[in-house]
């Protein structure tokens, strides 16, 4: 019966993120409602804070993906395009200089 609530209460919580205080209350009514002892209720909140971590990080490389197509749909240079460019540049300015002095 455990596994069962478990995976459900794994299945509702998703992508949502649980701070540290509402886990532990959620944990403590659990505990109380399906008389739960203590490592078991540890053991849950330890298996739904991990499973959040995953989520969110999950989210966040998801977010990142689809920023980082957007930018290239819109045509946005990347930090490292930008160097590149910044240092031709750069080159292109001293050959100028140089040419100019002659």
């Amino acid at each position: 019966m455990l596994e069962i609530i478990e995976k459900s209460l794994l299945a509702g919580i998703g992508v949502m993120s649980l701070t540290q205080k509402k886990a532990e209350e959620l944990i403590d009514d659990l505990k109380e409602k399906l008389n739960l002892s203590e490592d078991e209720g540890k053991k849950l909140l330890e298996k739904l804070q991990s499973a959040t971590k995953e989520s969110q990080q999950k989210l966040e490389d998801l977010a990142r993906e689809e920023v980082k197509k957007a930018c290239e749909r819109v045509g946005v240079v990347t930090e490292e395009e930008f160097a590149a460019l910044k240092k031709k540049v750069t080159e292109l300015e001293k050959q100028l200089k140089a040419l100019s002095k002659k």
